[in-house]
């Protein structure tokens, strides 16, 4: 049948042709899927180049590996989860995005704000993710030994959050790289850009059960 023909044929019988609309737009839509990186410096290249940090190599793997999606990096550094809380909402309306990548708190935890506000930051914008039908993978942060007790409170938090919600979970963004000082900048707190393949590997274990 021509296409001329098919098409008359089609809008001769009303039935036929929502069936036929269907078919060929699902397809499109299951290929919309986009990962949003909601983070801080880590994520955002700080003091390397954009397409060197590590959610530029996600997007780069993506394309070999999951070519559906596409990644959108809306990190900001010196991020805290209260910032993040606030814009989240607004974030998500302007992408909707399948899965949300929170790789938040470490700026909370170098600034000592309380376990507690980290807590009900993370929950919120999990909540606010899950809300818009995305995927939600938390990144766990760490801090150095010297902060005490209150780095081992800080770290729990991220698993905690996650259990409790059912995320996806990653123990340790910097995992491999924190206690190698020739992976860091000069000021002993960014990833250099040949450390950001290891934090691509640590994210990507967490990430790749959520790719469908």
């Amino acid at each position: 049948m021509s296409i001329p023909r098919f098409l008359s044929h089609l809008v001769r019988r009303p039935r036929t042709l929502l069936l036929a609309a269907l078919l060929f737009t699902l397809p499109a839509a299951q290929a919309a899927g986009t990962i949003l990186v909601f983070g801080d410096s880590l994520s955002a290249g700080y003091g390397i180049a954009r397409d060197a940090a590590w959610p530029a190599l996600l997007a780069k793997r993506l394309a070999e590996k999951k070519p559906e999606y596409s990644v959108v990096n809306a990190s900001i550094s010196g991020e805290t989860t209260g910032g993040g809380r606030a814009r989240i909402d607004a974030t998500l309306t302007r992408h909707t995005p399948a899965i949300v990548i929170i790789a938040l708190g470490s700026n909370d935890g170098l600034r000592g704000l309380p376990v507690a506000t980290l807590r009900s930051n993370l929950l919120a914008m999990t909540d606010s993710a899950e809300r818009a039908h995305a995927r939600v993978l938390i990144v766990g942060q760490r801090l150095p030994p010297n902060y005490g007790n209150y780095a081992e409170e800080f770290h729990a938090v991220f698993s905690e959050v996650a259990r409790t919600r059912k995320t996806a979970y990653v123990d340790f963004l910097l995992d491999g790289v924190a206690n190698d000082p020739q992976l860091f900048q000069a000021d002993n707190l960014h990833p250099v850009a040949a450390a950001q393949p290891r934090l691509l590997d640590n994210v990507w274990r967490g990430l790749g059960p959520l790719l469908r």
